[in-house]
């Protein structure tokens, strides 16, 4: 709301200062951590995190884009622009992300270049926090913040990072990115399913039970979705037919494995942006192989859908999933052997399985390029934008032109026009579409005039965007849909007319939006009687990413039965650790005792503590066999967790047994 003073306003405060760009995956990939630490130690205990916006593109300066990021990555501690790079200069920062921590006079104590310092960030907070409130340092203030999202409009998008259409139905699927969802909507903007949401979670089922966090890229065909679902560092798969949610690659943690090779779902992954099918061999089409920009590592990975060969790979089984091209180290590097390739942050793909193109576009956000993959022998090459020096990132402009004359800044989507051989370019910081014929390496403006207003015009010439993330050809190459993320709208580009308009999104009666508001309709835990047992069981060892399975066999009396018209319950807590609860389904009635549920609970991906101990409650109301008496009985069973990052085995569902 007003300026923040180190020396007045935060005297007192342990303050971590974190020195971020909004584009920046590294940056992205810290976030969690300061999330986790916001959760542990709050501004009354004494800590304060401090984002320092410190741009690295132009487009990164304007105070409006950095409220879209926050809003984005749902940051909610205070975020100053140094869009001069003051404070970047004055504590002599020299990277992204860098973490600095101040004690509570202002003094500099520590800091941290780069991300995977989670523990030494955790351990040293806590220290710090330790030691200067023995010595009575530490003021417990509230410091006043007013979140941009609570004044936000609803809307029925939030930020779409991706779009594509299923050629046989001409239906889209949209990545709703801010809403944490999947939609499925006809041509007439009418939404027909709604996977997922309005909150990040990581749960695989039914529809209405699935949940995804900040999905980007999706590719559809038939009845089949596949997204990169990447905060979760996860691809996920939706059947339409059978209306569930499942893993296909992922383990739901951050990966650092740069080569794969294992079955995907226990190969690690990083913050997949998008995916792309395509045909493994030189046989017929059969979308064999899901092609994924896997912007965490900066490389292209495959996932085999099919047993099936990559090109100068031996045959590979049905469901590895392997790196296909670049070092992981984070260059504009071209190559014609793919694995010494570099890219920088892969955000964007697409696919021309024809001759003479064969190749795989990719847009390379940080790079400020357009490369092409080859699917024949995974050469890499450039085709526009950057420059000749691999090293060089900063090579961005808005300028049309041939190959390397021509600049674009932080593009995140590209989509092949297999009609006319054209490629489409979401050159996501220029605000614009731009467009690339392969074949001359000539890259022009089609639409957009580089201004973010809201303004609408019908013309692309006028037309305004906001950082455009995805783009996609239908309707036989007469539409081009754009997904226009900070304006919270899909806009249709008509490529005959010359034409823009806004895909109106409307809610279908039948259709189910927004999955379950976990939240807000959570039930309160009655309080067990005090006659009721409590069952200790035997401590399970975890890793985040598994599933848990509670199943109830809770026997009556001879001849009772479940009392009708009243709800048999149970109930999942966790006293001091409700951050294993988020996302999760916290409660449920009984409504057979000869069918009784199975619980599941999925160990979140970021961990905040070790161990843990999980409460669950079971409430039973029953009858006699003669119908004379009828009573409520409580249980309490408590299961000891121990969180580890080394993957143990399969668990065994643990067996809640009690008779009455």
């Amino acid at each position: 709301g007003e300026p923040i003073s180190v020396y007045k306003d935060l005297c007192g405060k342990v303050v971590i200062l974190d020195f971020f760009t909004y584009c920046c995956i590294n940056c992205i990939h810290l976030l969690p951590d300061l999330h986790a630490l916001e959760h542990m130690h709050s501004d009354k205990d004494g800590l304060l995190i401090v984002g320092v916006h410190s741009a690295k593109f132009p487009n990164e300066k304007v105070l409006d884009n950095i409220k879209s990021a926050v809003l984005r990555y749902n940051i909610t501690h205070p975020v100053v622009n140094d869009a001069d790079a003051c404070l970047w200069q004055e504590l002599e920062v020299s990277c992204w992300p860098t973490l600095v921590i101040l004690g509570p006079r202002g003094n500099m104590l520590f800091s941290l270049i780069g991300e995977g310092h989670k523990d030494k960030l955790f351990l040293y907070t806590s220290i710090a926090l330790k030691y200067y409130k023995e010595r009575g340092q530490i003021r417990d203030n509230k410091i006043g913040i007013k979140l941009y999202k609570d004044s936000l409009p609803p809307s029925p998008l939030l930020f779409p990072g991706k779009i594509t259409v299923d050629h046989a139905t001409n239906r889209l699927a949209v990545a709703d990115t801010g809403h944490h969802r999947i939609l499925v909507i006809c041509k007439n903007g009418q939404i027909q399913y709604s996977i997922g949401g309005p909150n990040p979670g990581r749960k695989d089922g039914i529809f209405s039970e699935a949940t995804f966090n900040s999905p980007q890229g999706v590719v559809m065909k038939n009845n089949v979705i596949y997204v990169a679902d990447t905060e979760n560092h996860l691809i996920r798969k939706i059947d339409l037919e059978a209306e569930k949610v499942s893993t296909v690659a992922g383990i739901g943690i951050q990966g650092t494995d740069r080569e794969g090779g294992a079955a995907g779902e226990q190969q690690p992954i990083s913050s997949p942006w998008d995916v792309a099918l395509g045909t493994s061999g030189s046989e017929v089409q059969r979308d064999d192989i899901l092609w994924i920009a896997m912007a965490g590592t900066h490389q292209i990975w495959a996932l085999l859908l099919d047993s099936g060969k990559l090109p100068k790979k031996n045959e590979l089984k049905k469901g590895t999933c392997l790196r296909f091209a670049g070092s992981g180290n984070e260059e504009n590097r071209n190559n014609a052997y793919p694995h010494k390739a570099g890219f920088a942050q892969p955000s964007g793909l697409s696919l021309a399985s024809e001759d003479p193109w064969s190749c795989l576009f990719v847009a390379d956000s940080e790079s400020s390029t357009v490369r092409t993959v080859s699917l024949k022998d995974g050469a890499v090459k450039h085709l526009v934008g950057g420059e000749r020096d691999p090293m060089n990132l900063f090579a961005f402009g808005d300028v049309d032109g041939v190959g390397l004359s021509a600049k674009l800044q932080h593009p995140l989507g590209v989509a092949w026009d297999k009609k006319r051989n054209l490629l489409y370019v979401a050159d996501s910081y220029n605000h614009k579409i731009k467009v690339v014929d392969p074949k001359t390496k000539s890259c022009t403006s089609l639409a957009g005039t580089g201004d973010t207003n809201d303004v609408f015009s019908s013309s692309f010439t006028e037309s305004a965007f906001n950082e455009p993330g995805g783009l996609c050809v239908g309707e036989n190459g007469r539409l081009l849909y754009v997904a226009d993320t900070n304006n919270h709208q899909i806009k249709v580009m008509d490529l005959e007319t010359r034409t823009v308009s806004v895909l109106p999104v409307l809610r279908s009666e039948n259709a189910v939006v927004d999955g379950p508001f976990l939240v807000e309709k959570q039930k309160t835990v009655p309080k067990l009687p005090k006659s009721a047992p409590s069952i200790g069981l035997s401590t399970v060892t975890a890793c985040p990413g598994q599933t848990l399975q509670f199943k109830l066999r809770l026997d009556l009396p001879s001849g009772a039965k479940l009392t009708e018209g009243v709800s048999s319950c149970w109930f999942v807590t966790a006293e001091g650790n409700e951050w294993l609860l988020q996302g999760q389904i916290p409660s449920g009635d009984i409504e057979n005792i000869s069918n009784q549920p199975t619980i599941s609970l999925q160990i979140p991906g970021n961990c905040l503590s070790l161990t843990a101990v999980v409460s669950i409650s079971v409430f039973l109301y029953y009858c006699s066999a003669d119908s004379s008496a009828c009573m409520m009985k409580g249980i309490l069973f408590r299961q000891p967790l121990q969180i580890t990052y080394t993957q143990p085995g399969c668990i065994d569902p643990v067996e809640l047994r009690y008779v009455f």
